[in-house]
């Protein structure tokens, strides 16, 4: 990497150039971003994973960029088309889009009406008139061009010709189309119109059927939503600037005066501007707004995920799972404290007077044989009906009954994992496991579906999916490697986002496991096959064992750091297990004595903190919420009823909010808060337990309008509902619980 490229990076993050050579040099070393973060701070100066991933995206533009140049630079080398100036303007050239403007005028292209002007002879005559010299007479100069065997039979073909030339010149002119391109940026406008004739069959589309909206200002969901109704043919866009100034720009670059030859030339500038000027300008304003509106989608996307992945487990119950279902019955499992099935059964306790006495006996003595703690309900079709038949069984108070959020179970019952993890066991009872498991850690059950299919993205399905993947990718990982990874239970999809392990290497741990047995150290994770010491030191922080040989081998500190550890136990006369225990001793630790060239304040910092809480859980304490009784269904909502809910999915144009009745509202992004919101994420996330007003309930299309607002304005009347954290909301065991973190499992929704 050229020292160029680290100066840029550092003054463009406003971070120092050390910080992003050291950064550089570990991701391309094979360090994971959440390595670098944890145990590198050192050589770092403390960036931590934003900045990390920065630096790595950029680092992936400027690479691009230089390959880019390099590819031009051999091309023009090998025509011998390169001359120092121009290799010195290549070589200077800090974005793509200046670099392809001073490429174009010498890039290979089809045959155009300029380069067909061209071969009958009519460059010079271009040039003459491009200089504009009062004293050159355009028509009596193309005279002298006119040649009827190379198709220049009239001097107004001479003209014609010439003018095309010059405005091929004009459009390849860098001035020209940086000054163009800031004019699209500045005062560009979407014009969208319906396609005649399909006002009807686009009708989902009809508030773009006669739509302008600037294009510096356009927010992501509407670009992708334009895009996608022209993509499916019921929506013509366009994007352009007022033409009289792009017009006026132009012959300011180039008309030098009224004479005869200016007169051509401004004629060359319009024809220029309408034929090939203001369509690359479109191309390149379509290509950016696109990538402007994937990256606030795929970060709206990025973060729902985050709280999705990082919501509240219920830890290890043992739990009985149940996939609703009306006609088809309700799909129940039984599991271990690790998620393991121990029995799975049909129930149909939402048809007859008999099954459903059939279903109670049932319910009642799995929850006796099999000591079950709690009880998870998926929030599909006949959710609410079978969580209302379950609160009302005798069972024993202890036990939790929760409605879980089941977006994605299908998938995953359908996909390889499920199948390779239960192949001779039923679609519709995977899906219970799942819903079961999520109860017990979303973590580690989420990471086995596709993050597209939870259902807390916008427009997923149409921005670049390679930058998608990324974006969902870097959070997994994130996610995982904060939380930590117990290796003898992980499963194979939660051990692959372990930092420096994969997928292969995640299915040679479950193979060493199944055949040695569990690890009792992580100095035996040398021993798994193809597990050699780099991936090793980037896995081993991350990964847990509980009850091992080492107790150090259940927390966060890094092998690497145990002989710090020994030497502060050693130093206070006591074992790793009385440091771990003792708060007494560990205070007596002075960390400047243990200060190395590679080890300083940060890394001995961290390494406190897990000597405190070994191996604690980042994900806040496990929460539960209660909704309405007696609004099981959209049927039931009224205007102005006040919902306790939790916020399933945030966008750029406002949250959706479950109040229980299986179809999620809308708190439209003016409903958020009694002042502007720009970003909805800065007064709500995913989880967020909160209490709506319902303001309007369109039982046609199913669609439900809440608001956030302290008083919310239902049909000309304001009413006043309690805040979102207040100690009254919900009236349930943990709403006044004043200093907790609110509600944040989104796939949980519980009742005692």
């Amino acid at each position: 990497m050229s020292l160029d490229h680290i100066f840029k990076i550092a003054e463009e993050l406003g971070v120092k150039s050390f910080q992003v050579e050291a950064a550089s040099r570990l991701l391309d070393d094979g360090a994971t971003i959440p390595f670098i973060a944890r145990y590198r701070k050192e050589a770092t100066g403390l960036l931590d994973e934003v900045q990390i991933t920065k630096i790595r995206d950029r680092l992936n533009q400027l690479r691009e960029l230089n390959k880019r140049r390099e590819s031009i630079l051999k091309s023009l080398e090998e025509r011998e088309l390169l001359t120092d100036e121009l290799r010195e303007r290549i070589s200077a050239a800090e974005t793509m889009s200046t670099l392809e403007d001073i490429y174009l005028p010498y890039k290979p292209k089809r045959r155009t009406r300029a380069t067909i002007a061209m071969e009958k002879g009519l460059e010079p005559l271009a040039a003459l008139i491009f200089k504009q010299d009062n004293a050159i007479d355009p028509l009596e100069a193309s005279a002298d061009y006119v040649n009827i065997e190379k198709g220049v039979e009239t001097t107004d073909d001479a003209l014609n010709g010439a003018r095309d030339i010059i405005a091929e010149w004009i459009n390849e002119n860098q001035e020209a189309r940086d000054k163009m391109r800031r004019l699209f940026a500045t005062k560009g406008v979407f014009h969208v119109n319906v396609i005649p004739g399909k006002e009807r069959e686009g009708a989902k589309y009809r508030d773009y059927f006669d739509w302008q909206e600037p294009v510096a200002t356009a927010p992501s969901h509407r670009i992708l939503a334009m895009r996608r109704g022209e993509s499916e043919e019921y929506l013509d866009l366009k994007i352009r600037p007022p033409e009289d100034e792009a017009l006026t720009l132009l012959e300011s670059l180039f008309v030098k005066g009224d004479g005869l030859a200016s007169i051509e030339v401004r004629a060359a500038v319009h024809d220029c501007y309408k034929r090939l000027l203001s369509f690359s300008m479109e191309t390149e304003m379509r290509l950016e707004t696109k990538k402007r509106a994937d990256e606030t989608a795929i970060k709206i996307f990025s973060d729902n995920l985050r709280e999705l992945l990082l919501a509240s487990p219920l830890g290890q119950k043992r739990v009985l799972g149940i996939d609703p279902g009306i006609r088809t019955g309700c799909k129940v499992v039984c599991l271990d404290q690790q998620g393991k099935l121990i029995h799975h059964v049909t129930i149909f306790p939402l048809r007859s007077e008999n099954e459903k006495q059939a279903a109670a006996e049932t319910i009642i003595q799995l929850c006796n044989d099999h000591g079950i703690e709690a009880i998870a309900i998926g929030n599909g079709t006949g959710g609410r009906e079978t969580e209302g038949f379950v609160k009302n069984l005798p069972l024993h108070e202890s036990i939790i009954v929760a409605m879980v959020n089941e977006s994605g179970a299908s998938v995953y019952s359908a996909s390889e994992t499920a199948r390779n993890e239960f192949p001779d066991l039923d679609v519709s009872y995977r899906g219970a496991v799942s819903i079961g498991r999520r109860l017990m850690d979303p973590l580690a059950e989420l990471v086995k579906i596709d993050p597209k299919a939870i259902g807390v993205g916008q427009y997923q399905h149409d921005v670049n999916q390679n930058a998608l993947k990324t974006g969902l990718d870097d959070v997994v990982i994130s996610c995982v490697n904060a939380v930590g990874v117990e290796v003898n239970t992980a499963s194979e999809q939660l051990l692959t986002y372990v930092s420096g392990l994969g997928p292969q290497l995640a299915k040679n741990i479950i193979a060493y496991r199944n055949e040695f047995g569990p690890l009792v150290s992580r100095e035996r994770l040398k021993d798994v096959p193809r597990l050699g010491p780099k991936a090793f030191e980037q896995a081993a922080g991350f990964l847990r064992i509980h009850n091992g040989i080492n107790p150090l081998d259940a927390s966060a500190v890094h092998p690497e750091s145990y002989g710090i550890v020994e030497n502060m136990a050693a130093d206070l006369g006591c074992s790793i297990p009385g440091l771990l225990t003792n708060a007494t001793i560990r205070e007596r630790i002075d960390l400047s004595r243990y200060v190395t060239e590679k080890i300083g304040m940060p890394t001995l910092t961290d390494i406190m903190k897990e000597l405190a809480k070994p191996g604690r859980d980042p994900r806040k304490e496990f929460e539960y919420l209660e909704f309405k009784e007696g609004v099981e269904s959209i049927n039931d909502l009224k205007t102005g009823m006040k919902l306790n809910g939790v916020v399933t999915n945030v966008t750029a144009f406002g949250a959706f909010v479950d109040v229980g009745v299986h179809q999620d509202g809308l708190v439209h992004i003016s409903q958020l808060a009694d002042h502007y919101v720009k970003d909805p994420n800065q007064v709500v996330r995913v989880n967020q337990r909160v209490t709506v007003t319902v303001l309007d309930v369109d039982l046609e299309r199913k669609r439900i309008s809440l608001s956030l607002k302290e008083a919310a304005q239902v049909g000309g009347e304001r009413v006043e509902r309690p805040s979102i954290g207040d100690k009254k909301m919900g009236g349930n065991k943990g709403a006044g619980r004043s200093k907790r973190e609110p509600f944040n499992n989104p796939f949980v929704k519980i009742f005692r």
